[in-house]
This record gives structure tokens, C-alpha cells and sequence, in this order.
């Protein structure tokens, strides 16, 4: 995700100014930050995947494998109907199960064929009793279908995300860290990637586009479907599709893998010439981070000016603002964030420090001197505490997106300088390699880092990420990067 500049200035001041919620960070303990359930708790309750920022979010018990999703949307009414199909694997036995789900109403629920009981209860969850237990190990079929109106979640530092009514008459989906279960009943925690299948029906004249390879489009009676599927594993809030009257570009990277661009009405005169050249900037992103990890690539432009752009999976959602730099960060996401995921929000950096980074990489390409710009930057903003403040990793719920765009990107140049180029560079791909597809954390990271460099760099790590302030002049001006 990047954010609009303005919007990170604005969160600063509402912060500074004491009316944000006060946020509850958690323990040093690790096993506080990802609580494992217990067969009989999974049996009993299921609410919660362990997350210390978002206690409520995602579910024990069972890990989905495939998303298959069959949505009817008008947007002339706005009306959203839905079958999900949910197939996953029981890690617990289970006399029932949640799954999550905000604003829409459940009609009817089937687990492997067979009618279950269901309520719908708090905000968002969704439980679910099988007329049978479900034997630890075993995979199962959930099938919920759904109706109403979508909902936006307000976010106190992003604004508005989840389904989203575009300026153009059309609907989106899209946000961090919910979103998906504004459309779409799902286990919606990061640590449960699945694979992800998409059939949205719109009204003739409308299109919808989603995640991963498209597929045949069919048309009955005034409505078209459109197929979308995405077998890389996805995290749920990279989850997305947008309705609007979209002008389709179509075309290959230099590997075969498919490029599908959608513009909004109004966008495309003055987005298509930054969009074409995704080819080059995946191709210079290659030889930092290793090979692209997804199976196709492209881009969704909405016409409207949201706070935030993202890294929607294979195919990044932008605002209307958005500009080059933007499309040089969110792909630098489908490496850190989509491909590598975080296991906890606390682990944000992993994301965003590295993909605010690539803005950097970017302009080096160019010829920028970075060694340089980061001094003058230091040197700038050396008597500014509030930039310091934030804390990089675990700086709990509600500031996740504090300081990673900018004090990241000071942070990871100084990794750089710290162990050198080369150690670095080579760090960043054995650490996409070694993830793929997968999940980690950024204590993960650290002891990477460690391994790959040779060097202690607990009091690196301490000084730049884990606390805040200015860092001392030993890690605040690595050797690498001093005159």
C-alpha cells in the first residue's frame, strides 16, 4: 500500500493531537503475539486467529485452500448476491466453525453438501455448526450464500476501504487490513493464503475485473460473467474486484506471463503512459529482489481520489493520484507482502519499508546517488522528533502505517550501508526465494539478515526498527554510507 502524502501528514497531526483511540501493544512474550488454540477452544469457539493487534480477525481450527466465489452485483441498485464456495482442511476437530463476514446478510449455509445451523453474530462473525463433527485432518466444503448492500470499513489512518461505491458509478474493492469480508465470507487473517477463483456477473455494458488469469466471459439474458482465477495463494485483504466501464489493455511480459491493464473512464489518457512501462520496472525489480512470483500482471485504475493505493495481487489497485513511484512501490509488494506475507500486522515493515525502498532503487537506476540523498535527509531532519518517533515493528494497532513509508526507507538504506551491497542485495532474494508463497515475520528478518551478513546487528535492529528516537551515530551513519 502506498499512501497519499497528504493523508500520513493529516494522521500525524490527529495523532499528536490525542484523538486516536489509545491502541494496546502487545507483550515482549512471543506467544502472546501468536496465541495457539487449543483443540478443545477450536472445538468450543474458533473466534480469532491470534493476531494481538486484531484479536476478533480470521479463525482457528481449519485452513482454507480454495476461495471459490459466484457474485451478481447491479450497480444501479447496488446490490450484492453471493454463493461462496469455502474448501479447507480441519487442524482441529471441530463441532463447529467461524468464518467472517461484515454487513451482508446469510441465507443459507452447506457444509460438504449437507444443510448446517448458522448464526450471524457481533460484528462479523459468521458460525457455523456441521450436522456432523469434522475430524482434525479432514477437508471440507462450506458453501454461504449471501445478499445485501456492501459496506465500507472507516480505517482512522487510511480512511475508507472495503467495497467502495466509485465517482463513476461502479464499485471496488480494496484495503488494508480488512476488506475481504466486506464481500465475501473468509478467514481473513494474513496467515491463511488460499487460492482464489472469482465468477461476477454484471449487468451488459459493465466489467469486472479480479485477481490472476482471466478467464471466458459469457453472456444470458442482459447480464455478463466475467471468470477470474488466481491459484498463487493469496492473503484475503489481496483479494479484490472492480466493476466500471473499463478500457482493457492487453499484454506479455518478456516470460509469457500475462499483462491485463482495466482503466477507469477518465484515466486512461494520462495512466496508460506510466502503466506501460510495467515491464521495465519489473524487470530492474528482478534484479534486486529475484524473480517475479506471481503468474500475471497489470493494474486496476479507479477514477476516484482514495487515500491509499494497493498491492492488490497480480493486478495493483490505483487512485487517481497515483504516479510512477506508486507503480514502482505496489510491485515491489507482489515480493514483499503478496508473495512473502506477514504473519502478524506488528511485522507491517515487511511490506511497506521494503516497497517505500524500491522508490529509491528506482530513482538509483536513474542515477540518483542515494548515499547522498539519505545524508542530506538525515542532516534534514535530524532536530525533527516527530519523524523519529515511530516505532518500525510492533508499533501497535492503529499505527501500523506510521513511519514505514518514510523513516523506512532511511532504515533499510542504512541495512543496506550497514552489511554492504552485496549482502544485502543477495539477503533480499535467498529471503524471497526461501518464502515464497509463504509467511514470516520480521524477527524472521532480523535473523536473516544476521546469518546472511556474518554480523551481530541486535543493537542495529534495536535502535532503527524496535524503538523510537534517532538512532546513535554508530547505526544512524553506518561506515558504508559516512564521507
Amino acid at each position: 500500500m502506498k499512501a497519499r502524502p497528504y493523508l500520513i501528514a493529516l494522521v500525524l497531526v490527529v495523532l499528536v493531537a490525542g484523538l486516536l483511540v489509545v491502541f494496546r501493544t502487545p507483550g515482549s512474550d512471543p506467544a502472546r503475539q501468536r496465541r495457539e488454540t487449543s483443540p478443545q477452544a477450536a472445538v468450543e469457539a474458533g473466534a480469532g486467529a491470534g493476531d494481538a493487534y486484531y484479536p476478533t480477525d480470521g479463525n482457528s481450527g481449519y485452513d482454507v485452500t480454495l476461495y471459490d466465489l459466484a457474485i451478481t452485483y447491479d450497480p444501479a441498485s447496488k446490490q450484492l448476491d453471493g454463493v461462496a464456495s469455502v474448501t479447507a482442511t480441519a487442524t482441529d476437530d471441530l463441532s463447529r466453525f467461524n468464518l467472517d463476514l461484515e454487513g451482508l446478510k446469510v441465507s443459507d449455509v452447506k457444509v460438504d453438501g449437507r444443510p448446517a445451523k448458522f448464526a450471524q453474530e457481533g460484528d462479523h462473525e459468521l458460525v457455523i455448526t456441521p450436522t456432523a463433527p469434522i475430524a482434525k485432518g479432514k477437508p471440507f466444503t462450506a458453501v454461504v450464500t449471501y445478499a445485501g448492500k456492501p459496506t465500507t470499513v472507516n480505517d482512522a489512518s487510511l480512511g475508507r476501504s472495503g467495497w467502495q461505491i466509485s465517482t463513476t458509478g461502479g464499485a471496488f474493492a480494496a484495503g488494508e487490513p480488512h476488506s475481504a469480508t466486506t464481500w465475501f465470507p473468509a478467514n481473513d487473517t494474513p496467515r491463511d493464503k488460499a487460492a482464489f477463483k472469482l465468477a461476477a456477473r454484471v449487468p451488459d455494458g459493465w466489467t469486472a475485473v479480479s485477481n490472476g488469469l482471466e478467464g471466458p466471459v459469457t453472456h444470458d439474458g442482459g447480464w455478463t460473467t466475467f471468470n477470474w482465477s488466481e491459484e498463487t495463494p493469496l492473503a484475503t485483504y489481496l483479494a479484490t474486484v472492480a466493476i466500471d466501464k473499463f478500457e482493457i489493455a492487453r499484454g506479455k511480459l518478456p516470460s509469457g506471463a500475462p499483462i491485463l491493464d482495466a482503466y477507469a473512464p477518465g484515466t486512461a489518457g494520462s495512466k496508460k503512459p506510466i502503466q506501460a512501462r510495467l515491464p521495465e520496472i519489473l524487470g530492474y525489480l528482478e534484479t534486486k529482489f529475484g524473480p517475479y512470483p506471481q503468474r500475471a500482471a497489470g493494474s486496476i485504475w479507479v477514477a476516484d481520489q482514495i487515500g491509499f493505493s494497493l498491492e492488490t495481487q497480480t493486478r495493483p489497485t490505483y487512485a487517481s493520484w497515483a504516479d510512477l513511484e506508486t507503480v514502482v512501490h505496489e510491485n515491489a509488494h507482489q515480493w514483499f507482502g503478496d508473495s512473502v506475507t506477514i504473519e502478524n500486522w506488528a511485522d507491517i515493515c515487511l511490506n511497506e519499508c521494503l516497497a517505500s525502498y524500491s522508490q529509491w532503487l528506482w530513482l538509483e537506476k536513474d542515477g540518483t546517488n542515494l548515499d547522498q540523498r539519505y545524508r542530506d535527509r538525515v542532516q534534514e531532519l535530524r532536530g525533527r522528533s516527530s519523524f523519529w518517533a515511530p516505532k518500525l515493528y510492533d508499533m501497535g494497532r492503529g499505527n501500523e502505517f506510521r513511519g514505514v513509508y518514510d523513516k523506512g526507507i532511511l532504515a533499510m538504506h542504512a541495512l543496506r550501508k550497514q552489511v554492504g551491497d552485496d549482502v544485502f542485495f543477495k539477503a533480499l532474494q535467498s529471503w524471497t526465494a526461501e518464502h515464497r508463497d509463504g509467511n514470516a515475520s520480521w524477527p524472521d528478518f532480523e535473523n536473516h539478515f544476521k546469518q546472511a551478513s556474518g554480523q551481530q546487528l541486535d543493537g542495529f535492529f534495536a535502535a532503527w526498527f524496535r524503538s523510537s528516537g534517532i538512532p546513535d551515530d554508530q547505526y544512524l551513519l553506518p561506515v558504508g554510507v559516512r564521507r
